[in-house]
């Protein structure tokens, strides 16, 4: 038992790195309303986490073929995207950074932090592994290192000021590229 749960965390802690670097570099980019939009990030990113392996588990492989042409394309692009245009501005003067304001953007970025929860959850599925304890786990993690993320990234910005927002903007770049390996390996 204490072996499986060492695992899953470790699982949660990796799965997490995503939503906590996403977090680092939105936190960043916030002038106002800190704590709450902590909360909210922490939220949807901790539900997706833990929403997207159950989903997998449910669904299964036969999805899995269905989503994976197309589901790591749309993460990569979005995180190019969105780093290049955080260093853009960064650049510019116009430091408008990640978003975490707004319900679209919230899950559209918590979404493509948790795609790799999603092939989690089908591994689990056709392991015939049970699913809600490690969701669990999953999502209470990756809650927690968004909130940790958000707030010490709005911490780091009063100090580095827009080099932070060039940072989170290198870190998103580096997440596409993470997914853009893992599509050829």
């Amino acid at each position: 038992m204490i072996p499986a749960l060492f695992s899953t965390f470790a699982i949660a802690v990796g799965l997490a790195m995503d939503a906590f670097s996403v977090s680092l570099a939105g936190g960043a980019a916030l002038k106002k309303d800190i704590a709450k939009t902590a909360l909210l990030t922490a939220l949807m990113f901790g539900f997706f986490q833990f929403a997207m392996p159950v989903l997998g588990w449910v669904v299964g492989a036969p999805i899995s073929s269905i989503i994976n042409p197309f589901g790591y394309w749309i993460v990569v692009a979005l995180f190019f995207f969105i780093g290049g245009k955080m260093i853009y501005d960064a650049v510019t003067g116009e430091e408008e950074g990640v978003s975490l304001i707004g319900f679209k953007v919230l899950t559209l970025l918590a979404v493509a932090t948790s795609i790799d929860a999603l092939a989690v959850g089908i591994s689990y599925g056709l392991l015939g592994e049970a699913i809600l304890l490690p969701s669990l786990i999953i999502g209470i993690v990756a809650f927690a290192f968004s909130f940790a993320g958000v707030l010490a990234g709005h911490k780091l910005s009063g100090v580095l000021g827009s080099k932070m927002e060039i940072f989170g903007g290198v870190i998103l770049i580096l997440i596409g590229c993470k997914f853009l390996l893992e599509i050829f390996l």
